[in-house]
């Protein structure tokens, strides 16, 4: 027997598909307006920023992104026309193929990265305290983990935490990717 959300559990969870909704479409609203960079987009340019040499096996991105292979395939196809990533062919399995950050996507993620860091702070940590701010990155750690047990989650490394922005081993603020003087 189904057991009904109560009136304040169906308001929190309506709360929490709005915020949700409307929150990735201001990122990515802002991100394409100012920087021409979809959050899909920008998501795996970060992804690739913090890789050594800038490159990721397609089929990890896809992974790490939560993206299925088909549809990061055609994500990469996009940014490789604007010159952001290029697909490399896998030394070890002519089969496989990398996705790399070009200077291009280095230099667009550099810029684009205080804009979406402003948003994330903006729109998410200033609105709340800091104590609602652990409690929310707490709560989300419960959600995925209940994905995940049941198997939802693609890949365990995109837990985002409360001292992240993007997840635990893509930190993005003021004091990562931003810094023009690292490497991808």
């Amino acid at each position: 027997m189904t057991s009904w959300l109560s009136d304040e559990e169906q308001a929190s969870w309506r709360q929490w598909i709005t915020a949700t909704t409307l929150l990735n479409a201001r990122l990515s609203r802002e991100l394409t307006h100012d920087h021409s960079l979809t959050l899909a987009d920008y998501e795996i340019l970060v992804r690739l920023s913090e890789t050594e040499g800038g490159w990721m096996h397609m089929s990890e991105l896809a992974d790490r992104t939560l993206s299925s292979r088909s549809r990061l395939s055609h994500q990469i196809d996009r940014m490789e026309k604007a010159g952001l990533v290029r697909r490399e062919c896998c030394p070890h399995d002519k089969r496989g193929q990398h996705a790399v950050l070009a200077d291009h996507g280095w230099d667009a993620l550099v810029a684009a990265a205080p804009t979406h860091v402003e948003g994330v702070r903006r729109y998410v940590v200033d609105a709340m305290t800091a104590e609602e701010f652990v409690a929310l990155g707490a709560a989300c750690a419960k959600i995925t983990a209940a994905l995940e047990s049941t198997g939802d989650v693609v890949d365990s490394n995109s837990v985002v935490d409360s001292n992240s922005v993007v997840d635990s081993n893509s930190v993005v603020d003021s004091n990562s990717v931003v810094d023009s003087n690292s490497a991808p």
